[in-house]
């Protein structure tokens, strides 16, 4: 997965294709529980660019999009919000593909 590197950045993937950012931190021990299998949901899910958004670095972008919990999870397609896994709350790998096949 991709890290985020600018604002113009998010705003070009939000408004262009199908994106599905994940929002998480280094000091979150939730966070951290996902990332062995996020390659494997990447993979299950190509029609979608997956992009690493830290928390503390984009706090701004956090703020717009109230995520005020991690590890969440928001797509878009072409601009338009198609849904959000936002809550403080440890998911686990059934639970983010559920997510995500709710999308299509």
């Amino acid at each position: 997965m991709k890290n985020l590197a600018s604002m113009e950045q998010f705003e070009e993937l939000r408004d262009g294709g199908k994106t599905i950012f994940m929002f998480s931190a280094n000091w979150c021990p939730d966070c951290r529980v996902i990332e062995p299998i996020l390659p494997e949901v990447e993979a299950n899910h190509s029609e979608f660019t997956f992009i690493h958004i830290d928390r503390d670095q984009f706090i701004d972008i956090c703020q717009q999009l109230d995520v005020y919990g991690i590890p969440s999870f928001i797509a878009f397609e072409n601009g338009k919000e198609l849904g959000r896994f936002v809550s403080k709350d440890r998911k686990t790998q059934e639970e983010i593909e559920e997510f995500i096949n709710g999308l299509k």
